[in-house]
């Protein structure tokens, strides 16, 4: 069977199973979608606030008309089914090695080339900041950005997070929660065109990136956002990983359980 073929054919079986359960838990709100490019790949950023939040954005994506293509721990390639199903359908899998994120990039290359797209959380992991708005950003998105050209859409979902709050133990399905998404326009990085990829131009590539992702949300949460983006390193926080919080917040994400 042909890649392509068997790409479609897998992410389509995981839409058929999925799309009936997200449809019946949560309502829509939709919004943006012609922000999505039709004629080349791109980059997709959105921010992440709860571990259900890839398959609203995958929902949204593929319902666009496009196949998602996700960055995802090398690990996860390794767990027998769930293995087999990432790799048909064409995820591509991030290992920490030099050599690994070579391979990676090359695998995003190749999807965008066919006018793919690539999803990319540019906070690396679910947000730390405790009103969960988004967190300071690492810089893969922008990387890919400038090393390939492509346009990267920015992305806000709110809601996912009410059904399964972050790093929670059970749903909340009553009452029914609406999954709000909506793509903005491409981020204008011009400005960093033919720079050489410095740490400094990759930092204000992603605090760009960053911007347009919490202005979006700002707008589905009809809130204002910190004036300062949480930084976990000032709060001696993990990046990655159940076990970042301190005894305040710990006590807020256990009410939320």
């Amino acid at each position: 069977m042909k890649t392509a073929t068997k790409e479609r054919l897998s992410l389509g079986c995981v839409a058929a199973l999925a799309r009936p359960v997200l449809n019946a838990v949560l309502a829509r709100q939709w919004s943006g979608q012609e922000y999505l490019p039709k004629d080349r790949g791109f980059i997709v950023a959105p921010n992440h606030n709860t571990e259900i939040d890839p398959l609203i954005v995958g929902h949204y994506v593929y319902n666009s008309g496009h196949l998602p293509h996700f960055l995802a721990k090398a690990s996860l390639f390794r767990i027998p089914v769930v293995g087999r199903l990432l790799q048909a359908s064409r995820q591509i899998p991030v290992e920490r090695s030099n050599a690994g994120a070579n391979r990676s990039l090359t695998a995003a290359r190749e999807v965008m080339a066919e006018g793919g797209a690539v999803i990319v959380y540019p906070e690396g992991s679910l947000t730390r900041d405790p009103a969960l708005w988004p967190m300071r950003g690492r810089t893969g998105a922008a990387r890919l950005a400038l090393q390939t050209g492509a346009p990267v859409v920015p992305v806000a979902q709110w809601g996912a997070n009410e059904l399964f709050p972050r790093y929670a133990k059970r749903i909340h399905l009553f009452p029914r929660k609406t999954a709000k998404v909506v793509a903005g326009p491409p981020v204008d990085l011009s400005e960093f065109a033919g720079q050489p990829i410095t740490k400094t131009v990759l930092d204000a590539a992603t605090e760009k990136i960053m911007e347009a992702v919490t202005a979006l949300l700002a707008d589905l949460r009809g809130e204002e956002p910190p004036a300062e983006r949480w930084d976990p390193a000032a709060h001696a926080q993990k990046a990655t990983g159940r076990d970042f919080t301190d005894p305040g917040e710990a006590t807020a994400t256990k009410e939320n359980q």
